[in-house]
């Protein structure tokens, strides 16, 4: 006869189930012991609550290896953020942010911070002769310099490119110019990459912070500064003065000043002619740009073309000189009985050399015009000849394949090598003037530019002295075998008018 008393496991059974529903995976139901239908229950209860509770325990220590990875990849994209990644200097940002703290700090009554920024002086020689991985090399070498020559409290900083700046907290001027001497000797020593030895020197500007001053001004004050300290002769430190701000701010407006002339014509081009020396005939120009300042009046080359380098205006510039060049030299070819090898000279930057734009801009002048590309003689520095890179390599012999014939300018200033020469693919080569001044009263000097001379012409080259003043210097030259020059003795850079009459002049006695 079965019981009517209810079945006290049962009572636990659910009270069990309903703690393990609710969460709490630690509850097991008592069992009697009993074989029967609600043990068997009682059991696979118990059974299931307890694979929950690993389940739940592995998925508990799996987020928490998630998170903790997520925690650290975010740790890591922060530093990243953060970070130079070649040097593993701070960058921009970090130095911006740790500006902005030292700030805050000097507007509730602490010491202001000081702000060094440097650049190489030499590095985008390093670059262009030894290629861009040791120039990576070299910043890497410098970072460690940096750190190396400052406290760990600094900050040190790749803006950059070649520019980095250092932060001294709570500083002052007397600080600032301790640790900026101490990094001006540690770059002057030179650094060993690889199996070379190269030296890179440096220009500094210092700023030491102002109460209410922003991070943005700091920057840029001592940034002015820095440039003050490049403009000087030798790698050095310059502090920042208000004075500098405003020269800055006039070199600026010079700049706007500057791509308006270019726009509006305010450029103009003198011409100096160059000469057969045994003759006097005149076998070409040499085109010079001048600026008519509509307040400053006629500025010479030496008065903007620095800017228009530092700026990267030159490239702009150097385009509306060649322009203008040939299409004057086709207008005296279809106006005057010139000689089929009249020539005229164009001097370019190094930056333009480097613009991969600029063999199929000479194409587009040439085409234009209807100038043959022999008619044009580009003209550059000794100096960038020989530590050229590949996009110099890659220009000179683009412009030698259009024709256009290439000069060495201010030859004996710099390497003056037969091994260069012979190698380089140019035509001719412009004697120095500095080679040129002792002729005529100095025997020892002529021995000198007839050395000089005997190797233009071993190399199958064609030289042309500049400089020439005297009729001493220019008879001296024909009897050392200089086939061309031109120098004050035969004329001054004049305008295009001016030049015309003495290039029809020079026609007319030569028929």
């Amino acid at each position: 006869m079965k019981s009517d008393v209810p079945d006290p496991r049962l009572h636990a059974l659910v009270e069990g189930i309903v703690r393990i529903a609710s969460g709490d995976l630690s509850t097991r139901i008592p069992h009697s012991g009993a074989r029967d239908d609600v043990a068997a229950v009682i059991a696979g209860i118990n059974l299931m609550a307890d694979d929950l509770q690993t389940i739940y325990q592995e998925l508990e220590e799996r987020v928490e290896s998630r998170t903790a990875m997520l925690r650290q990849a975010q740790v890591e994209l922060e530093r990243m953020a953060l970070t130079d990644p070649l040097t593993q200097l701070a960058n921009r940002t970090a130095l911006n942010s740790v500006l902005s703290h030292a700030l805050a700090e000097t507007s509730r009554g602490e010491m202001p911070p000081a702000l060094l920024i440097l650049d190489l002086d030499s590095f985008k020689g390093i670059n262009d002769t030894l290629g861009h991985s040791a120039g990576d090399d070299v910043l890497r070498v410098i970072a460690r310099r940096l750190q190396d020559a400052v406290r760990g409290t600094d900050t040190v900083a790749r803006l950059g490119g070649d520019e980095f700046a250092v932060m001294l907290p709570k500083s002052n001027l007397v600080r600032a110019r301790r640790v900026a001497n101490r990094i001006l000797k540690a770059l002057s020593e030179s650094l060993e990459i690889g199996d070379l030895r190269v030296t890179c020197g440096t220009s500094i500007g210092v700023r030491v912070a102002e109460p209410g001053q922003s991070a943005d001004d700091l920057v840029m004050e001592a940034d002015t500064a820095m440039y003050a300290a490049k403009a000087q002769p030798h790698s050095g430190i310059k502090v920042f003065e208000p004075a500098l701000l405003y020269a800055r701010r006039l070199q600026s407006l010079m700049v706007t000043e500057m791509r308006e002339a270019i726009l509006e014509d305010q450029l103009t081009l003198h011409y100096q002619p160059v000469v057969e020396l045994a003759t006097g005939r005149i076998e070409g120009v040499e085109a010079l740009v001048r600026w008519n300042h509509p307040e400053r009046g006629l500025l010479m080359p030496d008065q903007f073309i620095p800017l228009a380098e530092e700026t990267g205006m030159i490239v702009e510039l150097g385009h509306w000189v060649l322009r203008n060049a040939v299409r004057q030299l086709r207008d005296w070819q279809d106006r005057l009985e010139l000689d089929s090898e009249f020539s005229v000279r164009v001097n370019i930057s190094t930056t333009e050399l480097q613009n991969l734009e600029l063999i199929e801009h000479v194409q587009d002048i040439l085409r234009e015009t209807g100038v043959d590309a022999a008619n044009l003689i580009i003209e550059l520095t000794e100096s960038m000849a020989v530590t050229g890179g590949d996009v110099d390599k890659y220009s000179l012999s683009g412009l030698r394949q259009l024709g256009v014939q290439l000069e060495i300018d201010d030859f004996g200033t710099g390497y003056s090598s037969i091994s260069y020469l012979r190698r380089l693919p140019v035509n001719v080569v412009k004697i120095d003037k500095s080679l040129i001044d002792g002729l005529g009263t100095d025997a020892e000097q002529g021995s000198f530019v007839e050395a000089v001379l005997h190797l233009i012409h071993a190399c199958g080259l064609k030289a042309v002295a500049e400089g020439i003043e005297t009729a001493e210097q220019a008879d001296e030259l024909v009897r050392l075998g200089c086939a061309s020059g031109q120098g004050y003795y035969f004329g001054r850079p004049a305008p295009a008018e001016a030049v015309e009459a003495l290039i029809s002049q020079d026609s007319s006695v030569s028929q």
